[in-house]
């Protein structure tokens, strides 16, 4: 099974985070000894490999779930009912 290839934005981003947060350790550390520079080396590296593999790839998204719509009631329209005419009664 091949591995598949990094894309243009792991790449990218794995690039940056490695630059940066070396410049970064190594500004703030103000190491001068070889092993404290390797050591920084290697966990920019290390930071910068985690975060190309979490950049999300283009073609693996979940499956979006659909959920049913709501079921509203059908109304019907309501007619008011019809008058009937008032019968007067015949006196007994």
């Amino acid at each position: 099974m091949a591995m598949p290839r990094p894309t243009a934005a792991q790449l990218a981003y794995g690039s940056c985070t490695v630059i940066l947060s070396t410049l970064a350790m190594l500004l703030l550390s103000q190491t001068s000894s070889g092993v404290g520079i390797a050591v920084i080396t290697v966990a920019a590296l290390a930071l910068g490999l985690l975060v190309a593999l979490t950049v999300p790839l283009p073609g693996k998204r979940p499956a979006a779930v659909e959920q049913p719509a709501p079921v509203e009631p059908v109304r019907a329209p309501v007619t008011a009912p019809a008058q009937e005419p008032v019968r007067e009664r015949a006196a007994s």
